[in-house]
């Protein structure tokens, strides 16, 4: 196992957005959250991504909240601000405003619904990355964008100077593992699904970027340190503990599981923005019977 180091830690938590009962952005409680997660093991967040809900959010909402996460830290923790869309230059644009905040770094997902070829992928992300010099994260969540970034052109995309990680949510350690064995050692693949954290770092993998950590993040951190010192007998244990919430959290759209299951241990987020809606009474049981499967409800 080759654990190579990631330019934003070892874990990231992809921050949900609190709303309050009218459904605005509920930026004090985000604040807390935030605390929160730098708390329990986070190195950083990434704000405004799937888990998020950013396509229910204006261009507004989201500077403000990367604003919110830029003063709560101080940079003590990272903040990347997650820019891109399926629009070249609005993520562009929105790229260049976060840089102005003071962001320091950005998440660019693949392009979605227009299904772009590989050469169109790859001039997105470069215009991404030639807008600003703050680092790269890219996105490649092919369930939800219905568009791969293959290994070929995740390697030229990596020789940009500042395209320096991906979050792979492809959920095939097949492909993670073509992907380690010939990007470059200083280009970082962090899992982009908690399920896959474990095995991703056994191929080479740096860490995640997670939605479990909101609940369980000093375990995960702890799971994630036993591997970097080669316990994998223990990063083992404890990632079957945590599997039952890790599958817990996604039997429902992301976030709805996870906002239901801090409105009940956490404190008040509200509800997702329609089209998601609330988490089931079933998905409710199954969270609660997986938090104390890992000891922590």
């Amino acid at each position: 196992m080759d654990h190579r180091q990631g330019p934003f830690g070892s874990l990231l938590t992809a921050v949900i957005t609190p709303f309050d009962g009218d459904g605005a952005v509920d930026y004090e409680a985000f604040w807390r959250l935030l605390h929160h997660l730098g708390d329990t093991g986070s190195d950083g967040v990434v704000v405004c991504g799937t888990t998020g809900e950013s396509p229910t959010l204006s261009d507004d909402e989201k500077l403000a909240l990367f604003s919110t996460a830029v003063d709560a830290f101080a940079g003590s923790m990272t903040v990347v601000a997650a820019t891109g869309t399926y629009d070249t230059a609005h993520s562009v644009a929105m790229t260049r405003r976060a840089a102005e905040i003071g962001c320091d770094a950005v998440m660019a997902v693949t392009p979605y619904y227009s299904k772009p070829p590989q050469e169109g992928l790859y001039r997105h992300f470069a215009a991404i990355a030639d807008a600003t010099d703050l680092p790269v994260l890219l996105y490649n969540i092919p369930g939800r964008t219905a568009r791969l970034i293959e290994v070929d052109t995740l390697v030229r995309l990596a020789a940009h100077p500042r395209i320096v990680a991906v979050k792979d949510a492809v959920d095939d350690i097949a492909y993670t593992k073509r992907s380690l064995a010939v990007l470059p050692d200083d280009f970082a693949v962090y899992a982009g699904s908690d399920a896959f954290t474990f095995a991703s770092m056994q191929a080479g993998g740096v860490g995640v970027v997670s939605v479990a950590s909101h609940l369980v993040g000093r375990q995960i951190k702890d799971m994630i340190e036993a591997m970097q010192q080669g316990d994998v007998d223990g990063a083992a244990t404890t990632n079957a503990r945590l599997t039952p919430l890790f599958e817990a959290l996604f039997v429902e759209p992301n976030p709805m599981p996870l906002k239901a299951a801090l409105n009940r241990w956490w404190g008040p987020v509200g509800e997702p923005r329609l089209p998601l809606i609330p988490a089931g009474d079933g998905t409710v049981a199954m969270l609660e019977a997986a938090l104390e499967t890992a000891a922590v409800a």
